[in-house]
């Protein structure tokens, strides 16, 4: 899976935990962990855009933070748990999480490019702040760059998903759902 080509003598073996699955990576020290992520582990649900840490369209947690890939060297991820968008839908059945279906019920995306930065964003951020208000949530989503929605449904779908959470907690539930 690592093609070590053109990478020169100067190369070291990385250990990374990408959505709960160890992976051992062959990769130069300087590259970014969105490339690592996408070139070599082939989980091109994290998108390249700016590569300057300006949209977000490359966002995914470390250690349940939200972090720009493009600004973030593979290597200094090493011991950290890495969460992509790919984790977010279950892997045996392809079920959409209550996120996911939030976004699409309040029609949070367009063209779709900057969503998955936005879903682990937003992920991120009601991990860290469940009681967040609409207020927070349009402050937290101006982090990230989108040129076709406005910025209003997605706030629509994150505080849907955000209060369907809380009801779901307040219930005692064990399943999540933004219905």
């Amino acid at each position: 899976m690592n093609d070590t080509t053109g990478l020169g003598d100067d190369v070291q073996l990385i250990t990374l935990d990408v959505n709960g699955t160890s992976y051992e990576v062959i990769s130069a020290p300087r590259r970014t962990l969105v490339d690592v992520l996408r070139h070599d582990l082939r989980l091109t649900g994290t998108h390249v855009g700016c590569e300057h840490g300006i949209c977000g369209a490359c966002t995914v947690l470390v250690d349940g933070l939200p972090v720009r890939a493009c600004l973030m060297f593979a290597a200094q991820a090493e011991g950290a748990r890495i969460t992509t968008v790919e984790s977010l839908a279950d892997s045996g059945t392809g079920e959409l999480s209550d996120l996911q279906r939030a976004f699409t019920e309040h029609h949070g995306l367009q063209c779709g490019f900057c969503t998955p930065g936005f879903l682990m964003l937003a992920q991120g951020f009601l991990a860290e702040r469940p009681e967040a208000t609409k207020e927070d949530i349009r402050e937290v989503v101006a982090a990230n760059l989108c040129r076709c929605t406005g910025y209003q449904t997605i706030v629509e779908a994150i505080d849907a998903c955000a209060t369907a959470r809380r009801s779901q907690r307040a219930m005692g539930a064990e399943e999540e759902s933004c219905n």
